[in-house]
């Protein structure tokens, strides 16, 4: 289990509680079944040490190729409000269901990025989106076409 945060070791409760909330919502929410390597296929035994640091398994669809993010460098780099102005504005590529994010309170959205800061940065960024008609180089799961 991830150690308290700095905060909360100073007897921040709150600060505690979000990061609790945020590990929770992390696994209801199914973040970890594309944003961590293997978590699907081991039915989560991942330790969470390794937890949302992205996947280079791509999904490629009508839209091209995107890959799962590593969410610990992207929180790393994103403030509590842009987090929250990305969560309910941006249209994310398949197989990312934008609709969870849009459907969870400001609460909910600010434990979940209190969380994924406190497990800190790790990992290597992921592949960029590639654009319909260029091939990966690695594994994809592929969506069929419309109409195929």
């Amino acid at each position: 289990m991830l150690a308290a945060p700095a905060a909360a070791q100073a007897g921040d409760e709150a600060a505690a509680t979000l990061v609790e909330r945020g590990r929770y919502l992390a696994r209801i929410a199914a973040c970890n079944d594309c944003h961590t390597p293997n978590y699907a296929a081991t039915e989560g035994k991942v330790p969470e040490a390794e937890w949302l640091t992205g996947d280079r398994l791509g999904w490629q669809g009508e839209w091209g190729t995107s890959y799962p993010a590593n969410l610990r460098r992207f929180f790393a780099r994103t403030s509590e409000a842009d987090w929250l102005r990305i969560a309910r504005g941006r249209e994310f590529r398949p197989p990312m269901p934008g609709v969870i994010l849009r459907d969870m309170s400001d609460d909910d959205l600010r434990a979940l990025w209190h969380y994924v800061r406190a497990l800190g940065p790790a990992g290597e960024e992921m592949p960029a989106w590639l654009p319909p008609g260029q091939e990966p180089t690695g594994p994809v799961v592929r969506f069929p076409m419309a109409g195929h």
